[in-house]
């Protein structure tokens, strides 16, 4: 596939929450492995595998390797050796490709995940460029020789980081999307303004810039700035959870209810694509089945404006 695009011709359709799906599953998601851990024993590769089939079977385009915790820092600090992580990468592209079926005659993408080497919603934690190349550049690889069809480097907060991991992607030979975590009125985390930043990534070679793991509201500014940049494909996945009462970014190991019902998430997504042009689409956290199968019909029946 040349670029960003559905084989329908409207908005590509990402899967939903993976680690949503597989708390939901009864996998612990928790140090030191967080969403690795749904790879250490056949029985939970089969729960992640159904997580993944669920997905597609809601009207998923994309299906999402579990490799958001597949990075050399997480693996190490888990205790894992060099033959380990790879195999952890290899076991979580294998369950991916391994829940694709057909759709509308064509095979569901799969993208392998690339997360920050540290904390997603810290930013102040973000290594020297040195180490990001050197951590980048392995999963890159991995990502790249297991074959995966795009690599999506997603959940970055500040700009130093996306560029580093989208250029490691770029000289393995790989194709990505970058997606950023923002905070109000279109910015990152970092304070860095999302248009500009998503002026550079595409002038780096980033073949679409997103916004994901943001709640609806501010995922709507940011879509907003993406679409001021005149930035080429333009996408969101929002996170959905309900965190009322929790702090900002804890952790919980737990299932949280949605803060949106489905019906009112597939109009949310037809409204990201009427408005600002969205062209590539699904759910973060907190996003179920249901939540996808929604989109699915709420794109499949609103008519993009000429």
């Amino acid at each position: 596939m040349a670029g960003p695009g559905a084989t329908d011709g409207g908005p590509l359709r990402l899967d939903g929450g993976v680690a949503t799906g597989l708390r939901e599953s009864g996998v612990p998601i928790a140090a030191p492995w967080w969403t690795s851990g749904a790879l250490l024993t056949r029985r939970r590769r089969r729960l992640l595998r159904r997580v993944h089939e669920r997905h597609l079977a809601a009207g998923a385009q994309v299906v999402t390797a579990n490799t958001f915790r597949c990075n050399l820092r997480a693996l190490r600090a888990a205790g894992l050796g060099p033959a380990g992580q790879v195999r952890m990468v290899e076991l979580a592209v294998d369950a991916a490709r391994g829940a694709r079926r057909p759709a509308g005659g064509a095979d569901p993408l799969v993208a392998g995940s690339m997360a920050p080497v540290e904390d997603c919603y810290r930013p102040d934690l973000v290594p020297p460029d040195p180490q990001l190349r050197a951590e980048h550049r392995w999963l890159a690889r991995q990502l790249v020789r297991c074959g995966v069809d795009v690599v999506l480097v997603e959940t970055m907060n500040c700009a130093r980081e996306a560029r580093i991991a989208l250029e490691q992607v770029l000289a393995a030979g790989g194709r990505a999307w970058v997606s950023l975590v923002c905070r109000s009125g279109g910015r990152l985390l970092s304070g860095e303004d999302l248009a500009r930043v998503a002026v550079a990534l595409r002038a780096d070679g980033a073949q679409a810039v997103l916004v994901n793991c943001t709640a609806p509201v501010p995922t709507e500014a940011g879509l907003a700035r993406l679409r001021d940049a005149d930035t080429g494909p333009i996408g969101a996945y929002p996170n959905l959870e309900d965190r009322s009462g929790i702090p900002l970014w804890t952790h919980v190991d737990r299932p949280l209810p949605a803060a949106l019902a489905p019906a009112q998430f597939g109009a949310l997504t037809a409204r990201y694509r009427d408005e600002w042009g969205a062209t590539i689409l699904g759910g973060c956290c907190g996003t179920s089945p249901a939540h996808l199968a929604a989109m699915r019909d709420a794109l499949a029946t609103r008519t993009h404006p000429a």
